[in-house]
């Protein structure tokens, strides 16, 4: 039977996953809803027209207003919120009420907590609702997933990724494609991992490591929260270690600590000679604009190495996925790779797959089948495995 699916937020990565529902999920409809009716129709007819029929319509939605947004989610299967982080838990409580499954892109775990708060509300309704299905949070753990899944016994899993561009400018060598405020919260939050065993919380931009990826040589990773939500929580006491970083090139970290460091992301007002002035409000506004290359193009690494054992034999295992920006279909890699991931999960809830509550990402679907559905999309996994 066919579903009919709704984008909320039709921006960058919404309309990248109206397009992978649209070629994979068999949809009856796909409603592209967003603030701004332009871009809703926009983005609608940009994937009607490389599908190749009309499948996608243009709705104006608030998404802050629980009545409109449930006059909009009334009719929906499934919808994708790809509205900004924080607007998440609110969305899932209209839409449990309206009895639309729901999958988030995420982007904040203790965001992604308040999601699942709403358990006992989804299950009431026999609605299922699945946080943080982008690409970190999102494609990454099911590389993690993936890797446990390949041991008897797990030693460590460690995750890395990177939205860069192809063109690296100085001083900053980065290319946003996404937003600046996920980006912020993603260097400024502290970041859970799993060490010997036990959550423990490690501060952001820090833990620099080198790291080769090849065509690229020499690359730098550091700790930056969210990436992983809410899997070293589930995976905690089962393996030693589950981290994970972000890629960058070098010497980006050093320079984005010094924003940190000296105040450039507070939130309380400073006194300056033409007024009050909220610093991150204003590094959001100049950073934002200055970080986004329209001239250039971007690419993704992603990255997980796993160490364990299978039959008492040790090895090591790791995977690599480096995409970049599809020519054919004008979609950025950052945008197929978080939407793709988000619209993969929205058709495994739409075909019943995952039962009534909300569920963290990590236990909604295993690593193996995630792989091999991306794979069909045309994402190459490099996978290479050695003795450890």
């Amino acid at each position: 039977m066919q579903k009919t699916f709704a984008i909320l937020g039709s921006g960058m990565q919404g309309t990248a996953a109206a397009y992978d529902l649209a070629k994979h999920a068999d949809p009856k409809e796909i409603r592209m809803g967003d603030a701004l009716q332009e871009q809703a129709q926009r983005n609608a007819d940009r994937v009607n027209q490389l599908v190749g029929r009309t499948v996608c319509t243009a709705h104006q939605v608030d998404a802050l207003d629980p009545e409109n947004l449930g006059q909009f989610l009334d009719p929906i299967d499934v919808v994708l919120s790809c509205v900004p982080y924080w607007m998440h838990p609110r969305v899932a409580a209209v839409a449990i009420r309206h009895k639309t499954n729901m999958v988030d892109m995420g982007g904040d775990t203790a965001v992604a907590w308040e999601t699942l708060k709403l358990d006992e509300q989804a299950k009431s309704e026999g609605i299922s609702i699945v946080p943080d299905t982008g690409l970190a949070p999102g494609l990454v753990n099911d590389l993690g997933n993936y890797l446990i899944e390949q041991f008897d016994q797990v030693e460590s899993v460690r995750l890395y990724c990177g939205g860069l561009p192809q063109n690296p400018k100085p001083p900053f060598n980065y290319k946003l494609v996404f937003n600046i405020e996920g980006l912020v919260t993603e260097y400024s939050h502290r970041a859970d991992v799993v060490r010997d065993g036990k959550i423990v919380q490690v501060d952001t931009l820090a833990e620099l490591e080198k790291i080769h990826v090849d065509g690229l040589g020499e690359m730098e990773a550091f700790t930056t929260s969210g990436g992983a939500s809410t899997a070293p929580f589930t995976h905690e006491g089962k393996l030693g270690s589950y981290e994970y970083k972000t890629i960058r090139f070098p010497g980006h970290c050093e320079r984005m600590r010094l924003f940190k460091d000296y105040g450039f992301w507070g939130a309380e007002p400073v006194v300056t000679r033409s007024g009050e002035a909220i610093p991150i409000e204003v590094f959001h506004k100049l950073m934002g604009e200055a970080f986004r290359d329209p001239s250039d193009k971007d690419q993704v690494i992603v990255r997980g190495v796993g160490v364990g054992s299978k039959q008492r034999n040790r090895k090591r295992i790791q995977l690599d996925i480096h995409e970049k920006h599809d020519d054919a279909t004008g979609f950025t890699a950052m945008e197929r790779l978080t939407g793709f991931s988000t619209a993969t999960y929205a058709k495994h809830v739409a075909g019943g797959h995952c039962g009534p509550g909300c569920h963290r990402y990590e236990t909604a679907m295993t690593g193996v089948k995630f792989l091999g559905e991306i794979q069909e999309r045309g994402i190459r996994v490099k996978i290479q495995e050695s003795a450890a």
